[in-house]
C-alpha cells in the first residue's frame, strides 16, 4: 500500500492494502478505497464514497458524498464529482451473468464537473472543462467546455473553464465574465481557450473564486 505521510485518512475509512494515495488527499468518513484503486494528490473523498480496483483519479480531484468510481473509470486532474452521481463499467448489466473481464471504460478529463445525481453512462468520454448539469443523463462523448442537459443529455452552449455559460459563434472571441479569459471557436467547432491551454492548470490567481454566479447570471424566472 503506497500511502503519502500527508494523506488524511479517517478512522472510519477502510483503505485496503494496495491502495495508492497522494500527498494531501483526504479521504473522510465511511470510505472504501479498494486495493488496486489510485488516488493522486490534493483530492477530496466525501462520506460514502467509494473507489474501487482498477479506477483512477488524478490530482486536486473532488469526489461528494456518496458516489461510486468502479473499475474502468479514469478520472483526470481537477474534476468534480458532485453528491451521488452515478459512474457505470457495464452496459447491459445482468446478475447472473459475469462481464468482469469485459468493463467497459470511462474517461472524464481535466477540470470536467458531474453535476448531483447525473449519470454517466458507460464507455463515453466527458471532455476538458465540460460542465455536466444536476440530474442529466450522459450517453456519449461530450466536448471540450460543452454544457450538457437533461435526459438524454443534450449540448446546450458552452462553459468557461470558470463554470459560466457562454455562445460563442464561429470565429468570435468571447471572454469569459469572470476572468476576461478569452475564447473562441476554431473551424472544427471545438471551443479553445487563448490564454490557458486547455492541458495546463490555471494560474495560481486564478483558482479561486472571485463573483458569486447569481451575480454574473441572475435568474429570470
Amino acid at each position: 500500500m503506497a500511502i503519502s505521510p500527508d494523506a488524511r485518512i479517517f478512522r472510519t475509512a477502510v483503505v485496503d492494502d494496495g491502495a495508492t494515495i497522494g500527498a494531501g488527499t483526504s479521504v473522510w468518513h465511511a470510505v472504501h478505497v479498494q486495493s488496486g484503486a489510485v488516488i493522486g494528490e490534493r483530492c477530496v473523498l466525501g462520506q460514502n464514497a467509494m473507489v474501487a480496483s482498477g479506477a483512477t483519479l488524478g490530482n486536486n480531484v473532488k469526489v461528494q458524498n456518496n458516489v461510486a468510481v468502479y473499475a474502468g473509470v479514469t478520472v483526470q486532474d481537477d474534476v468534480f464529482l458532485g453528491p451521488s452521481c452515478v459512474l457505470t463499467n457495464v452496459t447491459n448489466p445482468r446478475s447472473g451473468i459475469s462481464r468482469k473481464a469485459m468493463f467497459e471504460e470511462t474517461l472524464i478529463k481535466r477540470g470536467a464537473t458531474v453535476g448531483a445525481n447525473a449519470t454517466i453512462v458507460c464507455g463515453v468520454t466527458v471532455g476538458r472543462h465540460a460542465m455536466i448539469a444536476a440530474g442529466a443523463v450522459v450517453t456519449k462523448d461530450v466536448p471540450d467546455y460543452a454544457m450538457i442537459v437533461g435526459v438524454p443529455g443534450k449540448q446546450r452552449g458552452f462553459v468557461t473553464r470558470h463554470g459560466h455559460p457562454i455562445d460563442p459563434q464561429p470565429d468570435e472571441t468571447v471572454e469569459c465574465p469572470e476572468t476576461k479569459l478569452r475564447y473562441v471557436l476554431n473551424d472544427a467547432g471545438e471551443l479553445r481557450c487563448l490564454d490557458v491551454d486547455e492541458d495546463a492548470p490555471l494560474p495560481e490567481e486564478l483558482r479561486t473564486g472571485m463573483t458569486v454566479y447569481r451575480d454574473l447570471h441572475p435568474r429570470k424566472w
